[in-house]
């Protein structure tokens, strides 16, 4: 009687835990799409802001010409000086940071397997990854503008390289790594030696996934702010010379935003929504890149 009393009960109870865990799981998926939309309403309506403040001050005169200083006429001009220096800053910062990273990233996935110098080169180039911007344009002044003398785009590029090596070497040690072993040993079956191997079979596979993360590297350096007023500082003439102060986009869009004058602050929110445009096209591109990818990823990869 108490095994057919007990049975019963629990019975009894097994529709009400049922209700309970259906109660529970669709409060948990409404606060998720709550929140979700909260989130989505909130970068929708900062986004608008956005675009239709600079969209106001938006003309074709803020890519054909320089800055104009206040009280002359035509003043504030545009920002073309800022356009090309960020082009080549961050030009300047692909050509160091991008070997550098993939260098890296080749050794710590390939030839560190049994050193003990791989848990700790992961563990800087994580920490190096979060380093707040500021403090690498502090380091970049230190380390690059007192010995040169003064303030000039090559130390500007520095610092921007300094931000994109941890970030490629990271990313371009796990694609690596996701290229199958039976790659690497029938090349070394074939008789190619490890460095070929690498160079023609490896890097080849993961292609597509380092470029991925050199994109998110360039979108990462392309509105970055601090490091360059510690290195580049900017200009208001247009100069193809890194060896001097150097403009930038965001340095530019800082100091008008941050100045006295009501025609650069509206020039600032037009810049700054030619950068978020910027930053949205690297975005979409890494985007695609990854769609592709997945699309034609060989098996097994």
């Amino acid at each position: 009687m108490t095994n057919e009393s007990s049975t019963s009960v629990m019975q009894a109870e097994r529709p009400l835990y049922r209700r309970y865990v259906t109660l529970q799981s669709a409060f948990m998926k409404t606060l998720c799409v709550v929140f979700t939309l909260v989130i989505l309403g909130i970068l929708a309506s900062i986004s608008a802001y956005l675009i239709t403040k600079g969209f106001r001050y938006l003309s074709w005169d803020i890519f054909t010409q320089v800055p104009i200083p206040p009280g002359i006429e035509g003043a504030p001009g545009g920002l073309m000086n800022a356009l090309v220096g960020t082009c080549i800053l961050i030009g300047l910062a692909s050509i160091v940071g991008i070997p550098l990273g993939m260098l890296a990233g080749i050794y710590l996935s390939e030839y560190s397997a049994r050193s003990w110098m791989s848990a700790p080169l992961r563990f800087i180039a994580d920490v190096l990854t979060g380093v707040p911007s500021i403090v690498v344009g502090i380091l970049g002044y230190e380390l690059v503008v007192v010995p040169m003398g003064g303030f000039n785009g090559f130390a500007g590029a520095c610092a921007l390289a300094f931000i994109m090596i941890p970030i490629v070497a990271r990313t371009t040690e796990e694609m690596l790594r996701l290229v199958p072993n039976s790659y690497r040993d029938a090349s070394i079956a074939l008789g190619a030696t490890k460095a070929r191997t690498i160079l023609q079979v490896v890097l080849p596979a993961a292609s597509g996934s380092i470029i991925t993360g050199i994109m998110l590297a360039v979108a990462r350096v392309a509105g970055e702010t601090a490091p360059l007023l510690f290195t580049a500082l900017g200009s208001r003439l247009l100069t193809l010379d890194p060896s001097h102060p150097f403009p930038s986009l965001t340095v530019q869009v800082f100091v008008y935003a941050t100045g006295p004058y009501h025609d650069e602050q509206n020039l600032a929110w037009a810049g700054l929504l030619i950068l978020i445009a910027l930053v949205f096209v690297l975005n979409l591109s890494l985007r695609l890149t990854v769609y592709r990818l997945q699309r034609h990823r060989p098996a097994g990869m």
